[in-house]
């Protein structure tokens, strides 16, 4: 079975970890410790919310100051534009902050959610059938 686990530094593990799971995520436990939380997507999907200090112990790189460098953004898909709206609300209740306007192509609904961290994830919804007729395929 092929996973990914994205590894993410964060100031405070458990403030990150009920952000994430506002915005729809499980804690997988085998995999959290005290300065780890293992956050399910789905099953291949995982975010390892780990200490700075965790984090700094296996890369020898400085952490980006993240309010001022983008380094990656990773994007969640969801079925519906109400859940993609639902998802955004609890996000900005539990502290996110939208840092662009949403955008809509027809086929396909962005917004952006940056985490407690900086870190920003776009929340999809996207019309395939949509997307292919615009495509011609």
């Amino acid at each position: 079975m092929k996973q990914i686990f994205i590894n993410l530094p964060v100031k405070d593990v458990e403030a990150s970890k009920d952000f994430y799971l506002q915005l729809g995520f499980t804690l997988n436990p085998l995999f959290t410790f005290d300065d780890q939380k293992c956050m399910a997507w789905s099953e291949q999907i995982f975010v390892m919310l780990q200490t700075q200090e965790m984090f700094k112990s296996r890369n020898k790189k400085n952490i980006a100051y993240r309010n001022k460098n983008t380094i990656a953004t990773f994007t969640l898909p969801v079925k519906s534009l109400e859940r993609l709206n639902e998802i955004m609300a609890k996000g900005l209740r539990a502290g996110g902050k939208e840092p662009t306007p949403a955008f809509d192509e027809g086929f396909m609904q962005l917004r952006n959610i940056e985490d407690l961290d900086g870190h920003n994830w776009g929340i999809v919804c996207l019309d395939l059938e949509k997307f292919k007729e615009m495509r011609g395929k």
